[in-house]
């Protein structure tokens, strides 16, 4: 499809990206969710954390929510989300992704941004509970770079899944680091770092034959955690072949249902490459809205309602049975 316009027109003080992503992820609150947690055992022995929550009345439609880098399943734009979604008659699973719940997770590897297994292992356990003849996916960042890759890796979807819908995406994943490691994300950088390095200095003990102190301490950026952990734990031969085979960028052509990736032009987390004018233009089923404000999963609206939140519910009802 050719490029979507957006009619995204925020408050000055909401115009700027930074001022955008900081008021989402740190001033916004949302209250009045109530979540219900399911332990799912995966195959090879670790779990997901699944917060639940519902619909006032029985749901025949649930949307999975997947958040992002060192985010859970009660960040606000997560709860904003699921309290939307469960207002339109969706129930929302919201997932944890391992290590993300507050309960370390019992393996050595953890999530990464291509690790669609996990994602394939909610699908399939939300279809086999046989109360929705509707599933969505709708993924923040790392979360949308998943969900968009598990759509054009060429699984065989269910008939269920109807839409997937994703907001700020990092679409190439060198490109979206390189963005982060320089000067005008120092702040936001420093402090994914820090989380990852608590968590992995967590592990280590755990798993010293795995990595050392030293290896801790020689991280100096999200490429070095990436190279040093990310990379190794999870089957890749350093941060860079991570980068390239887990990016959703070469996948979209394949994507086979309606998907939206809502990306903002002043999102300083994304560079050039991150914007996939080309494929959204050759296969009909990839919507790109790129807004010229709402920074980082930052985009305000009002009554506490985001405006992707009612962007994600307007391509859900256009989709429907």
């Amino acid at each position: 499809m050719p490029l979507v316009p957006s009619n995204y027109r925020p408050p000055f003080l909401f115009r700027n990206g930074h001022f955008s992503t900081i008021y989402s992820g740190v001033f916004r609150k949302v209250n009045g969710v109530v979540q219900r947690r399911e332990r799912l055992e995966l195959p090879d022995g670790d779990f997901l954390d699944l917060d639940w929550s519902e619909s006032p009345s029985p749901a025949r439609k649930v949307v999975i929510l997947l958040h992002g880098l060192e985010g859970d399943a009660q960040r606000h734009y997560i709860t904003g989300s699921a309290k939307r979604l469960n207002q339109k008659g969706y129930d929302a699973c919201a997932v944890n992704f391992r290590g993300c719940s507050g309960e370390p997770n019992r393996l050595y590897p953890s999530y990464h941004s291509g690790a669609t297994g996990d994602l394939k292992a909610v699908i399939q356990h939300v279809l086999t509970l046989g109360m929705y003849q509707e599933v969505y996916i709708w993924g923040y960042s790392l979360g949308g770079n998943l969900a968009l890759k598990y759509a054009g890796e060429g699984n065989t979807l269910p008939k269920a899944l109807k839409a997937i819908v994703t907001v700020s995406v990092p679409c190439d994943l060198k490109d979206a680091c390189d963005q982060l490691l320089q000067s005008k994300n120092v702040l936001y950088s420093q402090r994914f770092k820090r989380h990852l390095l608590e968590k992995l200095r967590e592990k280590q003990k755990r798993f010293p034959e795995r990595i050392t102190p030293e290896q801790i301490q020689a991280v100096v950026s999200l490429k070095d955690f990436d190279d040093a952990y990310t990379a190794p734990a999870h089957g890749f031969k350093d941060a860079l072949d991570y980068y390239a085979k887990c990016s959703c960028k070469p996948f979209l052509r394949n994507i086979q249902l309606p998907a939206l990736i809502v990306n903002a032009k002043n999102d300083s987390f994304l560079g050039a490459a991150c914007y996939p004018y080309e494929a959204a233009k050759q296969n009909p089923n990839l919507y790109l809205e790129v807004p010229h404000f709402g920074g980082h999963v930052g985009f305000w609206g009002k009554r506490n309602t985001s405006y992707a939140e009612e962007r994600a519910l307007s391509f859900f009802e256009s989709t429907s049975l």
